[in-house]
């Protein structure tokens, strides 16, 4: 976090996050982006139904890799980019094969590591598994609540769910919130804390 300087009472107590410290990459791969328009209070026939609503600052959507397809093939950490679009930051891989993706990153991963999907993944910050292979007590996000349609919770900066039972088909986590809830141990999902954990201060 960065410190303004106290030159006035608003800003004497003023944080704000040291972006520099973190991003390495200002432009994205313009391969995984798009361009799209924003609502702006605009209802399906294109009127103002909400005022108030300017249009922002133009954006590009970035296509983040919830799916985790490319099993088996271990990828490495290019770059670590903002994303406009979302709270957490963003990895750019590059996978053995030579394709690139975005992904998640997680607060203890840095440029130049390597990542794994796989069912024999080591459990390291990172890597996706499966939920019965990770032990009680770790730490867990990109989580998969429905087979086959990728990872849906614990996606927002700084947060984290934690292992709490391996019952049977089951796998009980506890989730950011407090809930207790049994996810099918077959899911996978990703071992770390989503980055960015300053977003919520």
């Amino acid at each position: 976090m960065k410190h303004a300087h106290p030159t006035s009472a608003g800003r004497r107590h003023r944080e704000y996050i040291d972006y520099r410290a973190y991003i390495t990459r200002q432009n994205p791969e313009k391969s995984l982006t798009k361009g799209f328009r924003r609502g702006s209070g605009r209802n399906a026939f294109g009127r103002i139904t909400t005022r108030h609503k300017g249009t922002g600052v133009k954006r590009r959507f970035r296509f983040i890799d919830f799916m985790y397809s490319k099993k088996d093939v271990p990828a490495k950490v290019i770059s670590c980019e903002y994303d406009p679009n979302r709270t957490g930051f963003i990895a750019l891989v590059v996978y053995k094969d030579g394709e690139k993706k975005y992904i998640l990153l997680p607060q203890e991963i840095r440029i130049g590591q390597s990542i794994l999907t796989s069912n024999k993944a080591p459990m390291e910050p990172g890597n996706r598994t499966i939920l019965k292979r990770i032990p009680v007590g770790m730490k867990i996000y990109n989580i998969e609540l429905v087979q086959g349609k990728g990872a849906v919770l614990v996606r927002s900066a700084g947060v984290t769910a934690e292992v709490i039972a391996q019952e049977g088909i089951h796998t009980t986590v506890r989730l950011p919130s407090g809930e207790l809830r049994k996810i099918y141990s077959e899911n996978w999902a990703s071992i770390g804390t989503v980055s960015n954990p300053e977003h919520h201060f």
